[in-house]
This record gives C-alpha cells, sequence and structure tokens, in this order.
C-alpha cells in the first residue's frame, strides 16, 4: 500500500506529456545524477518526484524493483506515446482513469475510492475513517499518518473537480492548472458549502466500445463468459472505475454486440457476457487508436 505519493499535487495538463517526452530521451531523467531532473524538466523537485509518481499510478511508465530505477513504457505507455502524447482523446483519459483506480498497490486511496468505499455521498471525514478501516483490515502493522489520508483525500478532490468549481480564488498559475482527469466528472458537490460530495458516473458517450472492451478484458483476463453483476461491482471493474449504474453498462454492451465482440446472454436467469472477441486488450486499444486515425 502507498500513500501520499503524490507530494499533495495532482496531475497537471501536460505533465504527462512532459514526462513521456524525457522518458523516452532518457529513462534515468528522475534519477540522474549528470543532469538534475528539476532543472531537464522545468519543475520544482517536490513536482519531480510527483510526476515520478504519477507516470507509473496511471500505468505509463514502470521502474524495476532494485538497481538503477529507470523508468521505461508500459505497452500501454507506449501506446499513448504513439498515438495520443498530447492526452487529448477521452479514450487515453479514461485508460488513465481505470489504471488509476484500479492501482491497489501505488495508489490505494484511489483503488480504495473507487472499489471499496460504498458511500455515494460522503465527507471527508467518512472517506478518512473507512480508509484507516480498510488500512486495519488489511494490515494491522501498517502505520499510515493522518496526515497522508487528508492529502490523499484532497488530492482526489482535486483531481475530479475542477478548483475553479470550487470557487477557490488561485494567486499562482501553476495552481490554476486543472487535472485532465476532472473532464470525466466522477465527483461533485452536493452542498453549498463545498462539504459533503457524491460520486457521479461518467457520461456514457465518453466511453469508446473498444476501450471498454479493453477494461473487460484487462479485469478477466482468458475468461470467455463474464457477470453482469463482476463488470457493474467487482474491484478493479468498468463498472467500478466510471460509477456506472447497469443501464449505461449495458447501453456499452450493446454497442460491443453489434460490433461482433461479445454476446449479452439474458435469459433463463442468467446475466452474463459470452467475450467472442480476438482481440487482445492491447489491441482493443489500438484498434481505438487506428478508428480516429480514420475520421
Amino acid at each position: 500500500m502507498k500513500f501520499r505519493g503524490h507530494e499533495t499535487f495532482f496531475i497537471r495538463k501536460g505533465w504527462l506529456t512532459k514526462g513521456m517526452k524525457y522518458v523516452k530521451r532518457h529513462p534515468d531523467v528522475f534519477v540522474s545524477k549528470e543532469e538534475k531532473p528539476m532543472d531537464v524538466l522545468g519543475i520544482g523537485s517536490n513536482m519531480v518526484r510527483s510526476l515520478r509518481y504519477w507516470m507509473q499510478a496511471v500505468g505509463i511508465t514502470k521502474e524495476p524493483t532494485h538497481g538503477k530505477r529507470t523508468q521505461q513504457f508500459t505497452p500501454l505507455g507506449e501506446l499513448i506515446y504513439r498515438y495520443d502524447r498530447y492526452i487529448e482523446e477521452q479514450g487515453t483519459l479514461s485508460l488513465l482513469q481505470y489504471e488509476l483506480a484500479s492501482n491497489q498497490e501505488e495508489a490505494t486511496a484511489w483503488y480504495f475510492f473507487f472499489n471499496e468505499f460504498q458511500m455515494l455521498e460522503f465527507t471527508r471525514d467518512d472517506f478518512i475513517r473507512s480508509l484507516k478501516n480498510y488500512v486495519l483490515m488489511k494490515d494491522e502493522e501498517t502505520s499510515v499518518a493522518d496526515r497522508s489520508y487528508q492529502d490523499d483525500f484532497s488530492c482526489i478532490i482535486n483531481t475530479y473537480i475542477p478548483r475553479i468549481k470550487g470557487g477557490r480564488l488561485q494567486f499562482s498559475p501553476e495552481n490554476n492548472i486543472a487535472c485532465p482527469l476532472g473532464e470525466l466528472g466522477l465527483i461533485d458537490y452536493v452542498s453549498q458549502d463545498r462539504t459533503i460530495y457524491r460520486k457521479t458516473m461518467v457520461q456514457p458517450q465518453m466511453l469508446s466500445p473498444y476501450i471498454a472492451l479493453a477494461m473487460i478484458l484487462l479485469q478477466h483476463g482468458d475468461n470467455t463468459e463474464v457477470s453482469l453483476e463482476s463488470l457493474l461491482h467487482a474491484s478493479k471493474s468498468i463498472g467500478r472505475a466510471f460509477n456506472l449504474d447497469m443501464t449505461t453498462l449495458m447501453q456499452l454492451l450493446k454497442q460491443l454486440e453489434q460490433l461482433g465482440e461479445v454476446e449479452v446472454v439474458r435469459t433463463a436467469g442468467l446475466d452474463v457476457v459470452h467475450i467472442m472477441t480476438e482481440y487482445t486488450a492491447q489491441e482493443c486499444i489500438e484498434q481505438y487508436y487506428q478508428d480516429i486515425l480514420k475520421e
């Protein structure tokens, strides 16, 4: 489990693009002793650590667990760098969100929020209390500072709610840069005093069928039959990552059914999806980008 790896900085617009650019040129950009990372990347030392963390948390890069901690692109990172290095496509944002929400080890608070935390409307105290209980149940010997829980909650909120919507006056140009994942609209305010929040569902049109299929394959691997319940409510499911309801999930599956990639069976008491596609998850993602190039 990992907390506060972000150094209190949410992902700024342009950060991941900058990170990919320099990792491609210099895999040791974050640890180089010859060239200072702050000078190369043009950001402060805490932001360097934050960017290094985020590149891994959203599944773009990975680092070896021993030896020199150079960064390498993951297969997903390679595809994003090749097709959408400026993070302009909604499908790319969806993939980054899915990776982040599923990253139990590196982004524990995000994983907990989307997969384990059951409250649809909540306060900061609700979330922190539940997260503490989750950590205690997972490992009684793990000690996490209260400040880390608080900072993770604030970072989650700032990731998905644009700061301008919060009515906060910002005096630093750097702080005015919103997180790209805010476009997904997965959290909103309930109360006028902005102390109560709610989980909100992504707009259905933001999820491309082939991106959705990639997520289903990432969740279920080689299984050729999966239940609707698991797609909606299981940990690391598309339903959990995007706060989906059954109606929206069925809309996505119907689109995939029309493409001949799945078959939905809801007869004789069955609520299952037969996965018929011959694509791998990576091939689904590449198909999505290829379709965009044809438009």
